[in-house]
């Protein structure tokens, strides 16, 4: 039988506590009743229901982001701007001086041959039907989309692109046909302005941008109605020319869909 540990004042404690290596054991002492000893449980106290957060407003609809802005889509916004100021002229302006300056922009044969580069620029500054037509609105909702995920130099370069390609396809074959003798010679003098070209180009970009459930729908949309324009329209030249430039917008997916900005460069190792 071991003998109890001693304490001060000579007498044992109630319960001999063993050690080990000098130190008390962790386990518990043994008290009255042969249980050890419990700290209090405290009662439970009130359950509190906490209500589902509000979504954050980062996920909320943003219907804003439909418009072009000055910092998001600069090219987009600044053009906006430019073919609105064109749009007012043609409404205030004198309708002599408005016919004259957009028969100086357009994009005819004769034009073409003397100043091309002039003209495929100043055909692009004007809205054929007002700002309320078709493409002016088209015009707003796709180049912002084009902007928001292409950047606004590559929107920029299939807008004028397209615009100019189009333009140089179906005024080129008016000009031959005219010198064969198959149109007549005031045909080569025929108005032919606006920014439909760009805008159907920049569809079809915008196209391979966007998921398979909005992609195929809006291709299809489009292609009906540049065609049925096309067999039903008595301006074969220009609706020839959106088919046309919504193919070239195509055409562009595998270069819009790299990714913007500088590659990496690779870390050559080498002795000294």
């Amino acid at each position: 039988m071991a003998d109890p540990v001693p304490v001060a004042g000579g007498i044992p404690s109630a319960g001999s506590v063993p050690v080990v290596g000098g130190l008390p054991s962790a386990e518990p002492v043994p008290v009255a009743g042969g249980l050890p000893s419990a700290e209090p449980v405290p009662a439970p106290g009130p359950v509190r229901v906490t209500r589902p957060a509000w979504p954050s407003r980062s996920r909320w609809p943003k219907p804003w982001r439909l418009l072009p802005g000055p910092r998001a889509t600069p090219f987009t916004f600044a053009y906006t701007l430019l073919l609105a100021a064109t749009s007012l002229f043609t409404e205030h302006a004198d309708p002599e001086l408005v016919h004259t300056l957009l028969q100086a922009s357009s994009t005819d044969v004769e034009h073409l041959a003397q100043a091309p580069l002039l003209v495929l620029v100043a055909s692009a500054l004007w809205i054929a039907g007002g700002p309320a037509s078709a493409y002016a609105v088209a015009f707003l909702l796709v180049l912002t989309a084009l902007e928001r995920r292409a950047g606004a130099l590559r929107t920029a370069a299939v807008f004028f692109g397209g615009h100019a390609i189009a333009t140089l396809a179906t005024e080129l074959p008016v000009g031959a046909a005219v010198a064969l003798g198959h149109l007549p010679v005031d045909s080569l003098q025929r108005l032919d302005y606006g920014i439909s070209f760009g805008v159907m180009a920049c569809t079809g970009a915008l196209a391979g941008l966007l998921p398979g459930w909005a992609r195929w729908p809006l291709l299809a949309g489009v292609t009906w109605f540049a065609v049925s324009s096309l067999l039903l329209s008595g301006d074969p030249v220009s609706d020839s020319g959106h088919v046309l430039a919504l193919v070239l917008g195509t055409l562009t997916w595998p270069l819009l869909r790299r990714p913007r900005g500088p590659r990496p460069t690779a870390i050559v190792s080498g002795r000294c």
